[in-house]
């Protein structure tokens, strides 16, 4: 209702987040858009230089923007060090945010030895395992199946329809999207005279603190120890995380990545959508993965990587296919040269 709508001066927001106004700071923002969406009394911002052109014309009633930037702007503005980060946290004032409502729905199936918080929020149609435990202020969300021995930490939140299988183990203040399974068997299989034999995953999964895992991502169980993400992971939608595989503090994994199990990916890396990561290897700290890049061999050092060719028109790529084919003999030609 209009009577609810949140607004702030731009005197204030640049109090409140330690930025430098430039212009009218008795200007109400009451909400954000874009660049080119946004109208008077909405707060825009410009982080990438190809939407620059946009700055003149934004009907925008303020932006964010770097001190570079600040001379061009044609509206009173907020100049930050990091436009991006600046606008983020300016937009989770407007983020709707209902505070949980404690107490268990009637629906909701709770073993006789699970511990849930009184200040818990149980959804309808939820269930949960023997000896699981759920913390002060988080948020089960309709149909989640949180199995046994698992860990739900205060303040987190299962959105909805999330599955925590056995064993799982959420810090504070995690945050999980609809669809995602955690603690799954991992992929592990053993031949035995002809035919595949199931390896029993007897580990868990632990998720540190402040941790985000986006819609139908999976993350398997341990074999023997636990598959583990530190604090401040972030995970995109539809990603596979394999048994025994470790993900540092504060990396960020796009959608459709693949690690396969017991790899180890250091802190603060970023891996750039359906990339694939091979077992049992490992990457150092911030380290870059481009997207649909195939990583089949440990990372040691800091820096960008990338595999695969752009997108080019079939023609030129139908030729480039060919002579891909013949590298091995045309090496060959110029080592006989060489040689000569």
């Amino acid at each position: 209702m209009a009577g609810q709508e949140k607004q702030f001066t731009l005197a204030g927001l640049a109090e409140t987040f330690g930025l430098v106004l430039q212009g009218d700071g008795s200007v109400v923002v009451h909400g954000v858009g874009t660049l080119a969406g946004a109208g008077p009394g909405q707060l825009s911002f410009l982080a990438n230089p190809r939407y620059r052109r946009e700055l003149a014309a934004t009907r925008a009633g303020a932006v964010v923007l770097s001190a570079d930037d600040a001379g061009d702007s044609p509206v009173p503005c907020l100049v930050a060090k990091s436009p991006y980060v600046a606008f983020a946290k300016i937009s989770a004032l407007f983020e709707p945010a209902p505070a949980p409502a404690p107490g268990i729905h009637a629906s909701a199936v709770v073993a006789d030895d699970a511990l849930v918080d009184p200040g818990a929020q149980i959804g309808p149609f939820v269930s949960i395992g023997a000896r699981s435990r759920i913390g002060a202020g988080a948020v089960i969300g309709p149909g989640c199946v949180i199995g046994d021995d698992c860990e739900v930490g205060p303040g987190s939140v299962l959105v909805a329809r999330v599955t925590l299988v056995t064993r799982v183990r959420l810090g504070a203040r995690v945050r999980v999207h609809p669809g995602a399974v955690l603690g799954a068997d991992g992929f592990g299989l053993a031949m035995d005279a002809g035919r595949w034999i199931k390896v029993p995953q007897v580990g868990g999964v632990v998720v540190g603190d402040d941790c985000e895992i986006g819609a139908n991502t999976c993350i398997d169980r341990g074999a023997i120890e636990d598959t583990v993400l530190e604090e401040d992971v972030r995970l995109d939608n539809q990603i596979q995380i394999g048994h025994n595989v470790r993900i540092g503090a504060h990396t960020a994994v796009a959608g459709c990545v693949a690690v396969a199990g017991s790899a180890r990916i250091g802190r603060y890396c970023l891996i750039g959508g359906a990339a694939g990561i091979t077992g049992h290897l490992e990457i150092c700290d911030k380290v870059t993965i481009t997207a649909m890049s195939l990583v089949t061999q440990s990372i040691t050092e800091p820096g960008e990587y990338s595999s695969g060719m752009a997108v080019q028109d079939s023609r030129s790529w139908r030729r480039n296919a060919a002579r891909f084919r013949q590298l091995d003999q045309l090496a060959r030609r110029m080592g006989a040269l060489t040689k000569d």
